[in-house]
């Protein structure tokens, strides 16, 4: 029988890396969106002092890095010392790195250090996605998942916990210093005491300290792998360490347009969500879909300051009377004379005072209203468990609240599409790529960079399968020729603009006009073709 052979293992061939890559490889598309972006103006370092008395190597350029990284992402690899090892193996990353084979440290480093700029590199993403229609800037949705940190439950501290190591550590230290107090105890357990005592105390030490830090900084946490990381829930009463990535994800194609990693919860995100939203989109003029985490009179406030219709799914009430059919949505509410009316007819009033609540962190302003009248009322026992009768507080956003209640009621099939517009990126980062953790530690900017490359990565895969391949080589094409435009010329008008100001100049001032035109007839021709 007969089988297919390979190759003689130690045949000599000649072969070329530019063959070895199809044109419509992912790679191509990858080296092109790099070579069309200003990295020195995103804040990527791609000017160094030579030093010849130092000595050492010279450094990678960032673009350089920066492709490895795009590639790595898209393709589910996120370890500094795996991408190493491709640099080495696939033929893939030796033709974009063309060969060059940085250390897992410097990989990692270029990671860690460049937070706001890889930022401004998914800014990029969006901006070729508008450039090809494929945000609709109509109708967006807001959402967040949790991402676990590099910092294990063992390592986050409270101040229950905290009390509950410290009783620990007295009772064990009771315990050693009975040992101590014997006078029939041998040498060998009494020193066996001695040692535990001091390890003992060392620990006590250590939580004190935590203590006093919880009480200085008004921390609820702290976290010692990762200190800006938290315990959250992640779903039903499952709870992780981890980072709460905020999203904004436009309905039209479900591609993100911005997102920021946080660790808070999402009560108070709703607000500089729409309001970066709107810088992005350049418009006020779109609907945004929110769930019940984000619905907070204070968001609903400043989202309203901005201008933009936002939905959000209303939380069940926190506390309901003992009959249910006499709960506060059940009491009709008159704007005209800020008075409300029960279901018995009654009228509640206000003094018209405002009274702070204090609400977690949150400080709100309420009025109350209440009336005389309850305590005559045949249904009382029905309405409340108050003795001076029923009170209703309501804030100074319940205007707001309400409209978003009314909208919500109105366009309740529009509200159905937010799950699928921001699950959508969630369920293939988190499932597919199995990018449910945080890569980096030490602090929230590391973990802003990890992230960032997430959602870059994201954008250009959904963009590479949605575009034309054609359209979009020519648009990366004429990008990085503006670029190269910009880089070699834009220095020498600015340098004409400065010399034309100085006195010798002024001799050669037709020349100078001729010079300036040319460079910017040619810059507007390169932008024209985009």
């Amino acid at each position: 029988m007969k089988f297919i052979k390979g190759k003689d293992r130690h045949q000599v061939e000649f072969y070329c890396l530019e063959e070895a890559i199809d044109q419509d490889n992912d790679v191509r598309f990858i080296d092109l969106f790099v070579g069309s972006l200003s990295l020195s103006n995103f804040g990527f370092k791609t000017e160094f002092i030579e030093n010849r008395q130092a000595g050492g190597r010279p450094a990678y350029h960032p673009a350089d890095l920066l492709r490895l990284f795009l590639y790595g992402y898209m393709n589910r690899i996120r370890s500094s010392r795996q991408l190493e090892k491709e640099c080495k193996r696939n033929l893939e990353v030796m033709w974009l790195m063309r060969g060059l084979v940085p250390d897992h440290n410097t990989i990692a480093n270029f990671r860690k250090d460049n937070p706001k700029a890889i930022r401004k590199v998914f800014r990029s993403t969006v901006e070729i996605a508008k450039h090809f229609e494929l945000i609709g800037g109509k109708l967006i949705a807001g959402d967040s998942t949790k991402l676990r940190a590099q910092n294990s439950k063992k390592n986050n501290f409270n101040e229950k916990k905290i009390e509950r190591h410290i009783a620990y550590i007295d009772s064990k230290l009771e315990e050693y210093n009975r040992v101590l107090a014997q006078e029939d105890a041998d040498n060998e357990k009494k020193k066996e005491a001695i040692d535990k005592i001091l390890k003992h105390q060392l620990h006590k030490e250590k939580y004190e300290h935590m203590q006093e830090v919880l009480k200085k900084t008004e921390c609820v946490q702290i976290s010692t792998s990762d200190p800006d990381s938290r315990q959250m829930i992640t779903r039903n009463n499952i709870t992780e360490i981890a980072y709460n990535v905020q999203t904004t994800i436009d309905a039209k194609h479900n591609i993100p347009i911005d997102f920021k990693v946080t660790n808070q919860n999402d009560s108070k995100a709703m607000g500089a969500m729409v309001r970066r939203a709107k810088t992005i989109l350049g418009t006020s003029d779109f609907t945004a879909l929110y769930d019940k985490g984000y619905h907070t009179g204070t968001e609903f406030s400043y989202a309203n300051q901005h201008g933009i219709e936002v939905i959000v799914a209303a939380p069940e009430v926190a506390a309901h009377a003992p009959d249910t059919s006499f709960d506060v949505e059940h009491f009709q509410y008159n704007k005209e004379n800020d008075e409300y009316t029960c279901p018995q007819g009654k009228t509640l009033r206000t003094n018209g005072r405002w009274y702070n609540k204090k609400h977690g962190k949150t400080l709100n302003r309420i009025k109350h209203y209440k009336t005389k009248e309850c305590l005559q009322c045949h249904v009382f026992s029905f309405c409340t468990k108050n003795k001076d009768g029923r009170l209703i507080e309501r804030t100074e956003h319940a205007d707001l609240i309400e409209a978003n209640k009314k909208r919500l009621a109105e366009n309740i099939q529009l509200y159905r599409k937010r799950q699928a517009i921001a699950e959508h990126p969630f369920g293939i980062i988190k499932r597919q790529w199995d990018f449910y953790y945080i890569m980096t530690k030490k602090n929230i900017h590391h973990a802003q960079a990890d992230v960032g490359l997430i959602f870059t990565s994201f954008n250009l895969r959904r963009i590479f399968n949605i575009i034309n391949q054609n359209q979009l080589k020519k648009l990366l094409n004429v990008l990085r020729l503006a670029f190269l435009f910009m880089r070699n010329h834009l220095k020498p008008i600015t340098t004409l603009f400065i010399l034309e100001n100085q006195m010798h100049f002024h001799k050669n001032k037709s020349h100078f006009n001729l010079l300036k035109w040319k460079y910017l007839s040619i810059f507007e021709n390169l932008i024209t073709k985009i």
